[in-house]
């Protein structure tokens, strides 16, 4: 006959893994169902952030210079690139000093490896890399264009 210490043990083992199997039941289904939602928001987060991409590539058109700062970490500076970009452009290195806020000798310096831009400069030139000539053409028309006086000697 066994011992009644024995048999009481065995049931409360019983009861007991039965117990943790119901618990790991209810955690392994929520768990399967967090590990779906996660999915789900990675999914969503890279489908917003390639339409920020986007958006900011459509807006970096039209924005002012260094108004792209938050992929500036990403962005390289190259004398080459410097150069190439002016001639696709066809400005002259004054001009183009203009458009980016520097001198046209800052441009020659930048080109000739003399010296390298800032980190906001950087993000300049960065923005120009999807400019056309057209617009380049105007926005400097823009930037040369008389500012108008008021009356009153100010």
């Amino acid at each position: 006959m066994p011992n009644i210490a024995v048999t009481l043990r065995q049931e409360i083992t019983r009861l007991a893994r039965k117990e943790i199997k119901r618990e790991a039941r209810v955690l392994r289904k929520a768990s399967a169902q967090y590990r779906r939602l996660i999915a789900e928001l990675r999914r969503e987060t890279r489908r917003l952030r390639s339409d920020v991409l986007r958006f900011a590539l459509q807006a970096g058109r039209d924005a002012p210079p260094g108004a792209l700062d938050a992929d500036s970490k990403r962005v390289r500076f190259s004398a080459k690139s410097v150069t190439a970009q002016r001639k696709r452009l066809g400005l002259s290195a004054a001009d183009y000093g203009k458009l980016v806020g520097v001198t046209g000798h800052t441009i020659y310096k930048w080109e000739h490896g003399a010296s390298r831009p800032r980190r906001a400069q950087i993000n300049a030139l960065a923005s120009f890399r999807t400019l056309g000539k057209r617009e380049a053409v105007a926005r400097l028309e823009r930037i040369n264009a008389p500012k108008k006086r008021r009356k009153g000697g100010r």
